[in-house]
């Protein structure tokens, strides 16, 4: 009988747990091959913990590393402290990290540190800008460089390796496993935090958070949402706020007491699922969002100057408008009040897969690792 192969998955925030949530899903599903540990950073406790719950995966690792007013240093040290005697003790034959954040990169690091290979889920975005977005431009080139197995969402993902010099044989393109998760979440019974809005409303879906709008263009963001429902009176906009006390604390003076913009607390992923298909335009600076809402047929505004993921850009389901106030407000009156301009967005294709990537991912693995 063929000896299992131990697999350590990490991630340390919402956005790794949801697309790594199929993959490790998969590998449970084939333990006579695998043998799964999964393992926490807790770089977002609360936000981490609610994906977990949704997909029912319980962790065998928690570092709990979160920290108020926490700083990539201080992340980068702790998760690199934090694995290295779990690491040591399980010996994996792998570790399988997803994605740009500061969990990824040190996983990484750690596992290169012990001579463990590395898989690298959703490998070779780049926005071409190591400040944006901020650090997580650079923690994926960085994790890119450490990795043996590199699972690229696209095409251009891929290219975007190759160029790099990273050998065609260690690139695979699987689709997004984000896909897989928002396809099983999509099924699951649960609330709508929109299911008291009239069924004639439009609803404005708004998300931001990164680091590097922080500050002045944070405050542009907000003033534009202001701007936005002020002149579209048949619009209700839903502000999902981030924890993070530096955004909460712009987001609740600019857009708290207007009559027809809602400001709620991070829900979980289902929910937020079901808030993502009522909603008519998304306004977003994350990433993910920018992947799931063209399965939905939902057109994306994005508040950054860049993306990494040109694809759904060239398909026409997501524009980049910046953090420009006057621009975010033409882009989103624009598609508000030009039927033809919306449904080009809104029936775009979507780039990004067809629900089996994790499948892929796992088979691959399994491939290489026997």
């Amino acid at each position: 009988m063929t000896a299992l192969r131990k697999v350590a998955v990490v991630c340390g925030t919402r956005p790794e747990a949801i697309k790594l949530a199929p993959v490790i899903l998969e590998f449970r599903r084939r333990s006579r091959e695998f043998e799964t540990r999964v393992v926490v950073t807790a770089q977002h406790r609360e936000l981490l913990d609610q994906v977990l719950r949704v997909f029912e995966i319980e962790t065998d690792d928690d570092l709990d590393i979160m920290r108020e007013g926490q700083t990539p240093f201080e992340i980068t040290v702790r998760t690199l402290e934090g694995l290295r005697p779990v690491f040591e003790r399980e010996r994996p034959d792998l570790v399988v990290c997803q994605g740009d954040t500061t969990t990824t990169f040190a996983a990484a690091l750690a596992a290169f540190y012990l001579k463990i290979r590395v898989a690298h889920v959703e490998a070779g975005l780049r926005s071409g800008d190591k400040l944006h977005p901020f650090p997580e431009e650079v923690d994926r080139r960085l994790t890119s460089v450490i990795a043996d197995y590199h699972f690229a969402p696209t095409t251009a993902s891929r290219d975007n390796l190759l160029a790099e010099g990273v050998s065609p044989e260690a690139v695979f393109v699987t689709g997004n496993t984000v896909i897989d998760a928002l396809l099983i979440a999509s099924d699951m019974p649960g609330p709508s935090p929109a299911a008291d809005i009239a069924a004639d409303a439009r609803v404005l879906l708004v998300t931001a958070h990164r680091r590097e709008n922080w500050g002045a263009p944070m405050e542009g963001i907000m003033q534009a949402v202001v701007d936005i429902a002020d002149a579209a009176s048949d619009v209700q906009v839903i502000m999902s706020v981030h924890p993070n006390p530096r955004v909460r604390e712009t987001v609740e003076r600019v857009l708290a007491g207007h009559p027809r913009i809602r400001i709620i607390e991070s829900v979980d992923y289902v929910p937020f699922v079901k808030l993502m298909k009522r909603a008519s335009i998304i306004l977003t600076d994350s990433g993910g969002i920018q992947e799931e809402a063209p399965s939905l047929g939902v057109p994306v505004l994005v508040l950054r100057t860049v993306t990494e993921r040109p694809e759904g850009v060239a398909a026409g389901t997501v524009r980049v408008v910046g953090v420009d106030r006057a621009d975010i407000v033409a882009s989103a009156l624009e598609l508000l009040t030009d039927p033809a301009a919306y449904e080009r967005m809104a029936h775009a294709a979507n780039p990004y897969g067809d629900g089996h990537a994790a499948q892929r991912i796992v088979d691959t693995l399994a491939r290489a690792l026997g």
